[in-house]
């Protein structure tokens, strides 16, 4: 089983973020399973949100204390929320940042992308989420950029579909060409 836990602030689509996930195993017909944690449930207070993937049937319930991947989408959350705690040695980081010049564990798959600004020049809106599951795609290969692109389409409609499709696609050809 590979566990995801998304840490951001509300508004930032964390928790649409998770369904997509798993929306995206599903196409692949794999199991999976997105919930949210709520705080405060207010626009800009910190949220978390779970997603597990399995070849297998899911059974756990609870949330993800040893995450294999982390992907953060407000790095202002990380200290306070304590949001690197319990991930795995070896395990995947992904950060919405324009760099990585920060104190961050060299024992992980890190990798940062500036997934807000590329929302605003092709969503219009600096919600991170599509353009953070194309990196995720291609960072970690546990779902293809085609099932992301598919849970965005089941997800969105129209232009503002087209447009989180085409975010994600630039995110996605980016973290390769870096990898």
């Amino acid at each position: 089983m590979f566990q995801i836990r998304i840490h951001g602030r509300g508004g930032q689509g964390v928790v649409t973020a998770a369904e997509m996930l798993s929306i995206a195993a599903f196409i692949e017909k794999k199991y999976a399973q997105a919930f949210p944690s709520f705080g405060s449930e207010r626009m800009g207070a910190p949220v978390v949100a779970f997603c597990r993937i399995s070849d297998k049937e899911i059974r756990l319930r609870e949330p993800i204390s040893t995450p294999d991947a982390i992907i953060i989408q407000d790095k202002t959350v990380i200290k306070p929320a304590n949001a690197l705690n319990g991930i795995v040695n070896g395990g995947y980081l992904l950060v919405n940042s324009n760099d990585c010049d920060m104190p961050l564990p060299n024992h992980l798959k890190t990798k940062c992308i500036d997934a807000t600004q590329i929302a605003i020049e092709q969503v219009g809106r600096p919600i991170p989420n599509s353009v953070l599951l194309g990196s995720f795609a291609a960072l970690t290969g546990i779902i293809s950029i085609d099932s992301v692109i598919q849970a965005i389409n089941t997800k969105f409609a129209g232009a503002i579909a087209e447009k989180n499709v085409k975010a994600a696609q630039i995110a996605y050809e980016k973290t390769l060409g870096e990898k």
